[in-house]
């Protein structure tokens, strides 16, 4: 079978009207929450908007000059204190270019840009010292303060219609990945993360406390550019993030978090869009991904790091979302092991030549991870390269002794245009994928079946690929 590549307009998806920060959470009147779908309600229900006092704090008069060239870090970090010193609010930046390092957010405070607002962080990675306590690739560490930070904080917010540049370029940040075809960088230049990273992964593994693993200067572990960890009732809505030197957005063990009408756009390494990391109860909705790797990555740590915590991402629900490149539009893991429950994917739409995957599960027998109760409706997909991957052989693969559990996957209503592989699907024989259920589905045009193995209870019902229906066995 073989087919000619071509063109595939996407359908359009507008996004919808952002509501005010004290909104209610819609919901779709026209959507059937019967059976496992009634957590939906729920979940939205109990997730609530940062509670912000009503009063505005604006940059400018704390000297911002907003013209582009000076440096605004302290004009903003003084609005941000003052805001702190009155018990929170809302500080503002006004249409303008602000150029700063590093922010920190307390509780209580929601940072608005304004529409016609560009918030540029100054790309010199000695400003984003001293560490702090951050997740990096599932593991916790004294690291770079990400660009946008939270810590421990109730009731925080990142608001409007302005534009984000986290300053990341083949100049800064991104080189330090090492081998990165966008940089044209050698495996083997300096600097890169190379050492860094295998010394963080043999400290989580032994067990060093968080405070003695200092990845800071001289470690090249690049920020994302937003990060809330452990904090609740979070919200970010409305921006453009763009260049990022790490993941995008990273909220790490959040309860409550929205992330609405949020474009997203990074091409660098490891630029993901949106990864909820150990969070409970996260809705994402109308945003716009468009990426260097995953468009939403759910993430619950990485091996004896994520089995320490043993804090799940549960109660997760994603609609009305359009995916542009990336390495997959929904993905699990790979940073997995501490296990995935209860995620709700619907009417999202997804499309690009540079699409790896539409729906991706990846872990291996080092990062395991309990992954159950998916459930995704009502997908469009025009062109990527493999629609469904359920992977047990990601990077390290059969190689250690924590075999993932993965069970009770169901998609239905899942329409793609164009593949080159309708399914790449691999669970081990002694732990084979339990219950792979998809129903009124279509892959118009495949050039290849793909591999499916080790998979006890696939049903197909209404299912056609390239015409014809597909029956599992």
């Amino acid at each position: 079978m073989s087919f000619t590549r071509r063109s595939f307009l996407q359908s359009s998806l507008a996004l919808a009207a952002i509501p005010a920060l004290t909104s209610a959470m819609s919901r779709p009147p026209q959507q059937d929450y019967s059976g496992p779908w009634r957590a939906v309600p729920e979940i939205l229900d109990a997730i609530q908007s940062p509670r912000i006092p009503a009063r505005d704090f604006d940059v400018r008069d704390y000297g911002a000059s907003g013209d582009g060239r000076a440096d605004d870090s302290g004009a903003i970090a003084a609005a941000l204190a003052a805001c702190r010193e009155a018990g929170g609010g809302r500080v503002v930046l006004p249409p303008g270019s602000y150029r700063s390092g590093p922010i920190h957010l307390g509780s209580n405070t929601e940072l608005h840009l304004r529409e016609g607002a560009l918030l540029s962080f100054i790309p010199e990675p000695e400003r984003y010292l001293p560490a702090v306590k951050t997740r990096w690739e599932g593991m916790e560490l004294m690291g770079y303060s990400p660009l946008i930070y939270a810590h421990g904080c109730d009731n925080v917010a990142l608001t409007g219609r302005g534009r984000i540049d986290g300053g990341a370029d083949c100049d800064t940040w991104w080189p330090w990945k090492g081998k990165n075809t966008k940089c044209a960088q050698s495996a083997n230049e300096e600097p890169n993360q190379h050492a860094a990273r295998k010394a963080l992964f043999d400290d989580a593994e032994m067990g060093v406390p968080v405070a003695e693993r200092v990845y800071a200067d001289g470690s090249y572990l690049r920020p994302p550019l937003l990060q809330f960890y452990e904090c609740r009732n979070v919200l970010i809505e409305g921006v453009t993030l763009e260049n990022s030197p790490f993941w995008v957005m990273h909220p790490v063990l959040c309860d409550g978090v929205t992330v609405r009408g949020v474009t997203a756009r990074s091409h660098g390494p490891n630029s993901d869009g949106c990864d909820p990391e150990s969070c409970r109860n996260v809705l994402i909705e109308d945003c716009l991904f468009d990426n260097g790797d995953d468009c939403i990555a759910i993430k619950s740590g990485r091996n004896a790091d994520g089995r320490r915590l043993a804090r799940p991402s549960e109660n997760i629900v994603i609609r009305n979302c359009r995916m542009r490149d990336g390495h997959g539009g929904l993905v699990l893991g790979s940073e997995i092991s501490g296990g995935v429950r209860n995620v709700f994917l619907e009417n999202c739409v997804m499309s690009s030549p540079n699409l790896e995957r539409g729906l991706r599960i990846k872990t291996n027998a080092m990062r395991g991870g309990e992954i159950h109760n998916i459930h995704v409706r009502n997908i469009r997909i025009g062109q990527v390269k493999d629609v469904i991957v359920i992977n047990f052989f990601y990077e390290e693969g059969d190689s250690g002794r924590f075999d993932p559990q993965v069970y009770d996957i169901f998609v239905d209503n899942l329409h793609c245009e164009q593949a080159e592989r309708a399914f790449h699907i691999r669970g081990f024989a002694r732990a084979p994928i339990r219950g792979l259920h998809i129903t009124r589905s279509r892959i118009r045009s495949a050039a290849t079946l793909g591999i499916i193995e080790e998979v006890i209870g696939l049903t197909a019902s209404g299912v056609t690929i390239n015409g014809e229906e597909f029956r599992p066995g």
